[in-house]
């Protein structure tokens, strides 16, 4: 298959134009008691050219300019996944659902939802700053926080900056609404280590992210947010 090099920026404007409107160790069959159930994986490719490299994002680090990246999302109960992504220049864009009809109309457990979708991946372009990526998983919808996106994605310029404030506020205020539920490490699925080089074969059409997911699970709820400093 063809891989396609996807701009960061203009992919995310084009999905913003659709969108309307803690965790546990999990064991052999311990999984079956949690309601937020999920496989998840933050790759990049990272280093020059001659040597490039596929890592997994576990937490913060820095990347540069001409990097790419990708995410992937398989649920394994049916819950809510939310990935929003707070930008350089100061906007806000939801990377998955990639529109909110979506969990009504194509949203299944057991199936792979890749950002991008297919076999593209985003590269970071010139804008250096901190990237902010905020995982929400619930076993309800997040209405406020999808009203509030429905509105921005609508508003002009100046009412914009006052909605991506009240998004990034009720972000924190979910978080706080739910910080009873207690927090450790997710499972990793073996891989043989979480960074490697790549093959031959795999720069033709880079590697699948699939295979550095791990295993989430919770009671009713689930954050992370990945920070990345961009240079």
């Amino acid at each position: 298959m063809k891989c396609f090099k996807l701009s960061l920026l203009t992919y995310l404007l084009v999905v913003s134009y659709f969108v309307l409107s803690g965790s546990t160790i999990t064991k052999a069959g311990e999984k079956e008691d949690k309601n937020v159930c999920f496989r998840w994986a933050f790759g990049a490719i990272v280093g020059p050219k001659n040597n490039l490299k596929f890592v997994s994002i576990t937490r913060d680090m820095t990347l540069k300019t001409g990097d790419q990246f990708k995410m992937l999302l398989e649920l394994q109960k049916k819950c809510f996944v939310y990935v929003i992504y707070n930008s350089t220049q100061g906007e806000v864009y939801m990377l998955f659902p990639y529109h909110l009809q979506q969990f009504t109309t194509n949203y299944s457990t057991a199936k792979k939802y890749y950002m991008p979708q297919g076999d593209m991946w985003f590269e970071l372009d010139e804008n250096i700053g901190r990237e902010t990526f905020y995982l929400l998983a619930s076993v309800q919808r997040l209405i406020e926080l999808e009203a509030l996106f429905g509105k921005y994605i609508s508003a002009g310029t100046v009412r914009k900056q006052e909605l991506k404030n009240q998004i990034l506020t009720e972000i924190r205020k979910i978080k706080r609404k739910h910080r009873k539920f207690t927090t450790i490490p997710e499972r990793p699925v073996p891989i043989g280590g979480s960074v490697r080089g790549i093959t031959k074969e795999e720069k033709a059409h880079l590697p699948d992210i699939a295979t550095i997911a791990v295993e989430i699970s919770a009671n009713n709820f689930y954050s992370r947010t990945f920070t990345i400093d961009h240079q």
